[in-house]
């Protein structure tokens, strides 16, 4: 089973998924590969894995990617091999993705993966939050609520939506939904029990 949570800029996605690494141990987070060179303070293999852009051509061409894409000048991909180790070990990988990577990984993953859409409580309140930053000027907050409603076309792509107006109600919220997709019958490899063959016998 893999978790991936998609949602727009003022959506609370980055507070939502800190909050739900933190008291979920089920969930850990997908660590993606990139061009980018290594920042003082990060871990190599716990913030990112950092490859040159000859290591990540390669990478590229032998398919080792579930998606990869351009942020920045920098390149950024998730890597199937990591994402299957996880899942052997009895971890739920999660992934942290923008609607066009979100997409992909739905199509590639179907049933797999568990998909999550978080959004704002209104419109009102995304454009509040995002003021809220005191970060960005009128322009890109303008921009950034243009994306987001391009974002929320994505939505009905994602099996589950989540309405994040309370933290801890969303956190709850996704803790049912991973339950219950694990006890799904598709998540067994057999039944707990095994049947008999013979018929029922009567009194």
């Amino acid at each position: 089973m893999i978790l991936l949570i998609s949602g727009p800029s003022g959506a609370g996605k980055t507070t939502f998924v800190r909050a739900l690494l933190a008291e979920d141990p089920r969930v850990h987070f997908s660590v993606s590969t990139t061009t980018r060179p290594i920042r003082p303070g990060e871990q190599e293999g716990v913030d990112y894995h950092h490859v040159d852009d000859a290591e990540f051509d390669r990478l590229v061409a032998a398919g080792a990617f579930v998606e990869w894409a351009h942020v920045h000048d920098r390149r950024y991909g998730t890597r199937r091999d990591h994402l299957r180790a996880m899942i052997d070990r009895g971890e739920v990988p999660l992934l942290d993705l923008d609607v066009q990577g979100g997409k992909n990984v739905i199509d590639l993953y179907g049933d797999e993966l568990v998909s999550v859409f978080v959004f704002p409580p209104s419109w009102d309140a995304l454009e509040a939050r995002l003021r809220s930053r005191a970060t960005d000027g009128p322009e890109v907050i303008a921009t950034r609520l243009r994306n987001a409603r391009w974002e929320v076309g994505y939505a009905s792509h994602y099996r589950y939506w989540i309405v994040n107006a309370d933290l801890a109600d969303a956190l709850r919220r996704m803790s049912a939904i991973l339950t219950a997709e694990q006890c799904r019958r598709e998540r067994f490899r057999e039944p707990p029990l095994a049947p008999t063959l013979e018929p029922p016998v009567g009194p």
